[in-house]
């Protein structure tokens, strides 16, 4: 039971609450945590840990083989500080295996000792308390290696046996934890030198407030390619929602056993915590009450949001961003703390997953401010009557003014500038531990040139992210079909050009990602190789649009969510999913030919 949280709010089948051993965990693995949401700490296997150690009392040995999100994973720092205290010898077998990586990093990983049913990476942990021990938190690592498959690597642990089968082998890594409790992929501490690009907890930070991307819970009902659909979705939704609570909320009161009563047939409703709350609150969901606004799904893939704080789980401060659907801003999206850091601009809302655990950065907030509202006020308040300030501090600025003594830099600059670094390889890879367990720091290139360079290629690279749907599109051939079917091309283009699934031509399991089969009446090819080099999020960004220009149902709900929808309702066009993949193309292209010509990082 690998579970930190219940996995869906319908289910009715909450988490057991263990009150004497979550107690400990607070005490211990939580209390040397400094991770802001510790909720991982109290998943099942994570409490065994905490379960046995306190069982065995001062001497004795654990052992476990488990999810090995522990060994490295941010919430987990204070877990293996009280580990390293706890025990004598931890001997730590790392077998891999893990299924949520991508590109290179998952051919690594490769399989899984459990097979294909298992995602999580796997470890062989044994951990000793010798009260007569001289030393105490001495860690002994083995990883099992690179590019293995699962026959191999049970082959491996086969062959080793035991502990002293590794030590044998001299295969032992004796690991010293730095002063954030890492084992794995120890951080470069100059990184702690630069500037916070944003912090809960520092206002000199660069951004005086950033957000997290809408989190629905209910993609399906919340979310879709087309507006209309998206309004009957949701009407359905509310009715079940509605009859519920009109029928069990007698006199203001509420029926006692209400969650075991109320309608939790997958195709009617999807219920989350928040839902569940505001029910049992008596709160009406009524239909209008929210918004209608356009939204970058993930990377290169537009579809419309209902905005709205009863029918989304979090909002979080997309209405500061953009108070409605065609509000003035720009956002620098990256990838929460994770391997593979990436991120993109928009224009538009975002989704929290639009990059993994997404962070937005805005050039602009939109708030209610006095009239006299001096320095900060926007001369053009718009239709909402908000003030329109920068969100970039003047603390943030006037770091990097002192750096470049003399030199005119504004807001505007700086934001250009951070998203031109960020794009930097040399940054990704020099800081690519940091990047994994926090939010990016700003570090000042030395020259001003340089700073400029940044600059130029941060507005470049974000007028070519942004507006990713007018770019050129990239020349493709299309392979020779059969000319009786021009005139139904022009007689019916939205039956010609509808997409169902895109994929790549070749035979069998050799794909030949040089074509790609639209439908059955297109084939596109001489697609560049280089294209498929713009990796954004753990997959190159032609993938992307691969995978959502599709006509999807989701298996719980029933509900369709058909991309040519949003070619067709929203733009007229229906050549548009074709042209999409076109212009991304043209994007990555040029994105690579941009990050390729920057500077080097002299900071």
């Amino acid at each position: 039971p690998y579970s930190a949280g219940q996995g869906s709010a319908n289910d009715n089948a909450a988490n057991i609450a263990y009150a004497q051993l979550d107690a400990a965990i607070r005490d211990t693995y939580s209390a040397h945590s400094s991770a802001t949401n510790k909720n991982a700490l109290y998943d099942s296997y994570i409490r065994a840990f905490r379960w046995a150690g306190d069982r065995i009392g001062n001497a004795g040995i654990m052992a476990f083989v488990t999810n090995a999100g522990w060994l490295d994973g941010n919430a987990a720092a204070g877990m293996r500080k009280c580990l390293g205290e706890e025990f004598s010898d931890l001997y730590i077998f790392h077998l891999r295996g893990n299924a949520r990586t991508s590109g290179e990093q998952r051919r690594k990983e490769k399989g899984n000792v459990f097979g294909e049913g298992t995602r999580t990476p796997i470890v062989i942990s044994v951990l000793v308390k010798n009260p007569d021990a001289l030393e105490h938190g001495r860690i002994h690592f083995h990883d099992i290696g690179d590019y293995l498959d699962k026959k191999q690597k049970l082959a491996i642990i086969r062959n080793f046996g035991s502990i002293e089968g590794i030590a044998n082998a001299k295969g032992w890594q004796c690991i010293e934890p730095d002063q954030n409790n890492d084992w794995l992929d120890q951080v470069n501490r100059s990184f702690d030198q630069f500037i916070e690009m944003g912090s809960r907890k520092d206002d000199r930070s660069i951004f005086s407030n950033y957000y997290n991307g809408v989190q629905t819970n209910r993609d399906p009902w919340a979310q879709n390619s087309s507006s209309n659909k998206l309004e009957q979705n949701l009407n359905l939704l509310i009715n079940t929602y509605e009859n519920d609570r009109l029928s069990l909320h007698s006199n203001g009161n509420l029926s006692p056993n209400w969650e075991n009563i109320i309608n939790a047939t997958p195709n009617s409703i999807k219920w989350t915590r928040g839902l569940k709350a505001r029910f049992a609150k008596n709160v009406p969901l009524v239909f209008g009450a929210g918004q209608f606004v356009q939204t970058l799904y993930r990377p290169f893939s537009m579809q419309w949001l209902y905005r709205d704080k009863n029918l989304n789980e979090y909002v979080n401060k997309s209405g500061a961003l953009f108070p409605e659907n065609n509000s003035e801003n720009l956002t620098i999206i990256t990838t929460g703390p994770t391997e593979g850091f990436s991120v993109v601009m928009a224009k538009t809302v975002s989704d929290v997953q639009t990059l993994f655990n997404g962070q937005c950065f805005p050039l602009y907030l939109y708030e209610k401010t006095s009239s006299n509202c001096g320095l900060f006020a926007s001369a053009n308040k718009g239709s909402t009557g908000l003030n329109r300030r920068y969100a970039i501090t003047d603390a943030g600025l006037a770091h990097f003014q002192a750096t470049y003594l003399g030199q005119e830099i504004s807001k505007e600059d700086l934001f250009y500038y951070i998203y031109g670094l960020l794009h930097s390889p040399e940054y990704r890879e020099r800081f690519a531990n940091n990047l994994a367990k926090q939010l990016p720091r700003i570090p000042a290139v030395k020259g001003f040139d340089d700073f400029k360079a940044f600059r130029d290629a941060g507005r470049v690279l974000g007028d070519l992210h942004v507006n990713f749907e007018t770019v050129a599109p990239y020349m493709v051939t299309f392979k020779e079909g059969d000319h009786r079917l021009i005139p139904e091309a022009e007689a019916n283009p939205t039956k010609f050009y509808r997409v169902k699934k895109m994929r790549f031509g070749g035979k069998g399991k050799e794909k030949d990602r040089t074509a790609v089969i639209y439908n059955e009446y297109i084939t596109m090819q001489n697609i560049p190789l280089v294209a498929y080099d713009y990796v954004i999020n753990g997959k190159p960004a032609l993938e992307w649009v691969m995978e959502r220009q599709v006509v999807k149902t989701d298996k719980d709900s029933g509900i369709v969510n058909d991309a040519n929808d949003y070619a067709n309702e929203t733009l007229g066009d229906p050549k548009y999913p074709m042209e999409l993949f076109q212009r991304v193309i043209t994007v990555s292209l040029e994105t690579m030919k941009i990050v390729r010509s920057l500077p080097t990082l002299d900071i």
